[in-house]
């Protein structure tokens, strides 16, 4: 178990609080040496191979991408393999390091070591995010200027002991970052069961014993032998919808379902954030949703992301569809229309709709398109089970993926909440 030191001292500073008393606070610029980027010259750009890689700053760094036929030969911006490397600019302080020489663009800087350990300078720059932030200034974006960066006020031990803490430092957060990765492949296994389920359930059928037929369709395969082939058009209206997101005079005040309400949701519930636009009340009559709708994204920058369908689950009074959607409205005579949305969630479904796509930027997915996909359809009341059965095991799926993303979320609050109290001395590693 882990205690504080045996005896502290107020630093003065806010974020840093008490500090062990035989420690001491100084400004940045006398521990480390910062080097500020720059923007590229011109002549640095489209000079294919030559000199070295250039990092453009608003960047993350989740993973450090050089922009592309830039190359930089500013001696005096570069940074060296190793350095620490800080966005000061739109986001303030995020973190990485370089793992070879780079140029560095307006918008980061490169921090070196000098009289301080090279581990633990790294852990102390991650603990600079909310100070970064609080002295950034700016109206379309925030930014820190050099002198800031170099007059922050950090906490400074000595060096030996620096190297201790980083040394336990980089043992906690390796196991803390093994447990991220090891919940981080559950979620995807746990998706990859959740696709599996449903592309079984709605193209195979939930009796294992049943009949099985060859489709006719090599990228559909085998189905029950009960079953029917049909184009969609013969079991559902397809509508592209018109309704832009600009507010007019003289119509009516609605609230839109737009692109992103369809992406990023399975279904289409009052919860939801929809946008306020107008509309004319021929639209209004026209794209109103109603239960039992399915919305589909009818374009996309890739080929491979169309016809992502959702479900709209619950009555919506005057929310109405919005422009690159598609509505079907499911003949209730004939097919469930929550079949129908997880039947269109299938890859072997939704791979006629890529083939069908057309475009270079963007592609796209026409009305004849989708009106004549082919649909499967069981029995009416085999649709019924087979929409419950996904609605119960999907729900239990998704519980078990929002645990694992809450506990990747609590590590990751451990992870930084170590890494604050060891860097400001606030428990005591070194035994």
């Amino acid at each position: 178990m882990n205690r504080p030191y045996s005896s502290y001292k107020d630093s003065g500073i806010e974020w840093i609080g008490q500090i062990p008393s035989h420690w001491n606070i100084k400004r940045l610029k006398y521990l480390d040496k910062t080097i500020m980027g720059q923007s590229p010259e011109s002549s640095d750009c489209n000079k294919e191979g030559v000199g070295i890689p250039f990092l453009q700053g608003n960047a993350d760094f989740s993973g450090l991408n050089p922009m592309p036929s830039v190359w930089c030969d500013h001696p005096n911006k570069l940074a060296q393999k190793d350095d620490i490397l800080l966005s000061v600019r739109a986001p303030v302080g995020a973190v990485n390091v370089a793992d070879q020489t780079y140029g560095i663009g307006r918008g980061l800087c490169a921090i070196r070591p000098e009289y301080s350990h090279k581990k633990y300078s790294y852990y102390r720059a991650l603990c600079l995010l909310n100070e970064l932030n609080r002295i950034a200034t700016g109206s379309t974006y925030t930014a820190v200027a050099v002198d800031q960066v170099n007059n922050v006020v950090v906490p400074n031990s000595a060096y030996d002991e620096q190297g201790i803490l980083s040394n336990y430092l980089e043992r906690k957060t390796a196991q803390t970052d093994d447990l991220i990765a090891k919940k981080e492949r559950m979620i995807e296994l746990l998706k990859e069961e959740r696709t599996a389920i449903i592309n079984q359930a709605v193209t195979k059928g939930l009796d294992l014993s049943a009949m099985m037929k060859d489709s006719g369709i090599e990228w559909l395969g085998k189905m029950p032998k009960h079953w029917e082939i049909k184009k969609l058009k013969f079991n559902a209206s397809v509508q592209f919808s018109n309704v832009n997101k600009k507010s007019e005079e003289g119509e009516l005040d609605v609230r839109l379902c737009n692109y992103v309400d369809v992406y990023y949701n399975d279904f289409i519930t009052p919860d939801l954030d929809f946008m306020e636009a107008t509309a004319s009340l021929e639209e209004i009559r026209k794209f109103q949703l109603r239960v039992g709708d399915v919305i589909v994204t009818k374009d996309s920058e890739e080929w491979n992301d169309i016809a992502v369908p959702a479900y709209v689950a619950s009555e919506l009074p005057n929310v109405i569809c919005g422009y690159h959607l598609a509505q079907i409205r499911p003949d209730t005579q004939l097919i469930n229309g929550k079949y129908l949305f997880w039947l269109l969630s299938t890859d072997c479904i939704n791979y006629q709709f890529q083939i069908e796509a057309s475009g270079v930027t963007r592609f796209g997915l026409g009305n004849y398109a989708l009106s004549n996909s082919i649909v499967l359809i069981p029995p009416k009341k085999e649709q019924d089970k087979i929409s419950d059965f996904l609605d119960r095991k999907t729900v239990q799926i998704d519980g078990q993926v929002e645990r694992e993303k809450e506990s990747i979320e609590l590590l990751k609050e451990f992870r930084t909440a170590l890494i604050s109290e060891v860097v400001t001395g606030k428990i005591d590693v070194r035994n």
